[in-house]
């Protein structure tokens, strides 16, 4: 990185740890910023210095830990239209770099599921340096567990797993489709198709939005106010 992103993203990390930056404000720093150093930046500007080994936790057929890329994820807040009403549920989340930049980027509330427990001690420590009150981390198999998040609104898939653990999840979701509008999004995971999603243009191939059919009553604003802090969900 140039010498005066390196101090952008310094001043970035200070504002956020002092409560004191908007979405919008957040949003311009990060695009201000050249596309090839973005994931960089991000990294400095969380105090994310290295990676964390997998461990035996991780199920066979499961990907390892990578983190998506920023870029990536900035398409997929676009095409999935989301904004500070939202629900992020994140399957396998990780050191929960996605899920704070969704947090920064849009303010929306953010769930993260994830299964091995280096990594969700790392999420929750983040969690807890930033402060964040609308942020929870849940040690377990998302593909279980997704299910039962009842609130979420956006659930997002970055590779976690694929073929019949995937299917099972989507087919999970039915219930609380039935109950609102959802849009399950993916970084280089195809969302299975079903009859009740149907899929949202975008511009980038890796990226895979779709939207449930149905048309529901239902408060976002009650959603968000449902979600917990992590002391309460784990």
């Amino acid at each position: 990185m140039a010498p005066e992103d390196v101090w952008k993203a310094d001043g970035t990390r200070a504002f956020l740890l002092a409560q004191r930056l908007s979405p919008s404000a957040f949003r311009a720093a990060l695009m201000s910023v050249p596309p090839l150093d973005r994931d960089a930046w991000v990294d400095r500007v969380l105090g994310i210095e290295q990676s964390v080994d997998d461990g035996p936790e991780l199920p066979r057929g499961c990907a390892p830990y990578l983190p998506c890329p920023v870029d990536a994820v900035l398409a997929m807040l676009e095409q999935a239209a989301m904004d500070a009403m939202d629900v992020f549920v994140d399957v396998g989340f990780g050191m929960g770099r996605t899920g704070l930049l969704v947090h920064f980027l849009t303010g929306a509330a953010v769930i993260g599921i994830e299964i091995q427990s280096a990594l969700v001690a790392v999420a929750r420590d983040l969690a807890r340096e930033f402060k964040l009150k609308r942020f929870a981390v849940v040690q377990g198999d998302a593909s279980q567990l997704a299910r039962y998040v009842v609130i979420g609104s956006v659930f997002f898939f970055y590779c976690p797993f694929s073929g019949h653990r995937l299917n099972q999840l989507v087919d999970d979701l039915q219930p609380i489709a039935r109950t609102r509008q959802l849009r399950l999004c993916g970084v280089s995971t195809a969302i299975p198709c079903r009859s009740w999603l149907h899929s949202v243009p975008g511009a980038r191939a890796d990226v895979t939005v779709s939207r449930t059919h149905v048309h529901s009553t239902f408060s976002r604003v009650g959603a968000v106010e449902l979600a917990q802090p992590e002391s309460q969900l784990s």
